[in-house]
């Protein structure tokens, strides 16, 4: 199994948020693949980031069943697939994240592929407003009009909820209206990626990231999508060398074969600075 694995196939990209435009040039230009996109793709069932409906399974397993479903429409045995989510950074305080999931999967070959991107590189925001001060002034946080907003009574009122505004007049018309109702309104980004160009760049960045796995190779069975499957801790103190919280290597293997390899010191450090040790800075 070699580079060749992919090239000149059919693949279906499973979106239904015009994705395909970032990622379909990346596929061809690296695979000559054939892009196609299912007509009338449902997403939506998996969940929504808006709240009609819950995303009940992990990001991973919703990407994959993402890839199951587009198969199933298409007749085509590979196909890729983006699940993003949004939130509080799990390691930088008071910072939200993009975290985008980006998954192949080749029924032909048996093969899974997938990489993750995580980033702040986002105007994720929600907030009740008030005011038309408030208003403007949440507006141009998030880079409303070329990216959408959301509108809500209240944040889990879905009632007359109004999506993928990207109009001035119609954002203001809306507010004047929920605040005369309920004395507020709830706004939000709209995360869908047509309507949000920062996270279509996340996408973008994402899809480069997994075809240089696409084309990471086994050494010893040339099967496409080595990667990283262990991150082990430890990287010892410049000062007292005990082992830290830090990367001391990474663990590659493959999907196929027993294949495996440790690379150490993969951020070209052997040593940590005492500042980052439990023992050294408790």
């Amino acid at each position: 199994m070699k580079e060749s694995t992919f090239q000149g196939r059919k693949i279906v990209i499973a979106t239904k948020h015009e994705k395909e435009k970032v990622i379909a040039p990346i596929l061809q230009q690296t695979f000559d693949l054939e892009v196609i996109v299912p007509p009338d793709f449902d997403t939506y069932q998996l969940g929504t980031f808006s709240g009609e409906i819950d995303r009940e399974e992990d990001p991973l397993s919703t990407a994959r069943k993402k890839c199951l479903m587009a198969m199933e429409l298409s007749s085509c045995d590979l196909a890729i697939s983006n699940e993003g989510s949004f939130g509080p950074h799990p390691s930088i305080p008071f910072a939200y994240a993009d975290d985008e999931i980006m998954f192949l999967l080749d029924k032909k070959n048996e093969l899974e592929i997938f990489v993750r991107v995580l980033t702040t590189e986002t105007n994720f925001n929600a907030r009740t407003i008030e005011s038309k001060e408030e208003l403007k002034a949440f507006a141009q946080l998030t880079k409303f009009p070329s990216h959408a907003l959301i509108i809500k009574r209240e944040k889990d009122d879905l009632t007359d909820m109004e999506k993928g505004i990207t109009n001035s007049s119609t954002l203001l018309a809306l507010f004047d209206r929920f605040k005369k109702e309920s004395g507020a309104a709830y706004i939000e980004t709209d995360m869908r990626a047509m309507y949000n160009p920062t996270r279509m760049q996340v996408i973008e960045q994402a899809s480069h990231k997994l075809v240089k796995k696409m084309l990471s190779l086994c050494p010893q069975c040339s099967t496409p999508g080595l990667g990283i499957t262990m991150i082990k801790e430890g990287l010892p103190c410049h000062f007292c060398h005990r082992p830290t919280r830090s990367i001391l290597s990474y663990v590659y293997e493959c999907q196929k074969c027993t294949y495996s390899r440790e690379e150490l010191y993969p951020n070209d450090k052997k040593y940590e600075d005492p500042m980052y040790c439990d023992y050294c800075n408790p």
